[in-house]
């Protein structure tokens, strides 16, 4: 099935691109959704007519996504949680934790967009990546302390090199 793209998709293309899809994924999910067109000389002429519209309302969005980037770089999400026998979480820290962190200091950002490759489950600070556009990726910090404390050091350590050097003084 062959679609005009009436916005950037992350894995299928840009603004304005002709792609071919399975049938399902174009009637079921990019048409509805107001993604894409059906590909006809009619849609064409309709689409370049549109074009600018479109482009500049994919910019606006664009500028919203760096801009709010620059502040999720500036800020810090503090998760106090529970520790075990040699500081094994009881669980781990979830992207809604975060994402509830993130609502508290005023910044929204949807939990299904915060990219976590593998579960936190350590103590420490952990670099957080973010999709927040198609082109636009923001990075967060997150520090990860015990239940009761903060953690004041904002070293991008994965949380054992700051025990291990306070262990080698004493």
């Amino acid at each position: 099935m062959k679609l005009i793209l009436r916005a950037d998709m992350e894995n299928l293309g840009k603004l304005g691109d002709l792609v071919s899809v399975k049938p399902g994924y174009g009637r079921n999910f990019l048409i509805p959704q107001g993604l894409a067109m059906l590909a006809s000389a009619s849609n064409l002429k309709v689409f370049e007519q549109e074009r600018n519209k479109l482009q500049a309302k994919m910019d606006t969005l664009r500028a919203d996504a760096s801009g709010l980037a620059g502040k999720l770089a500036a800020a810090t999400v503090a998760i106090e949680v529970r520790v075990g026998d040699g500081d094994k979480l009881y669980g781990s820290v979830t992207s809604g934790m975060i994402a509830d962190n993130l609502e508290a200091q005023g910044i929204v950002v949807d939990r299904r967009k915060i990219v976590l490759e593998d579960p936190i489950r350590t103590l420490g600070v952990h670099e957080v990546e973010i999709k927040l556009h198609a082109d636009v990726r923001g990075v967060i910090r997150v520090m990860v302390c015990r239940q009761g404390e903060k953690l004041i050091d904002a070293e991008p350590a994965a949380g054992d090199s700051g025990q291990q050097s306070a262990e080698t003084e004493a």
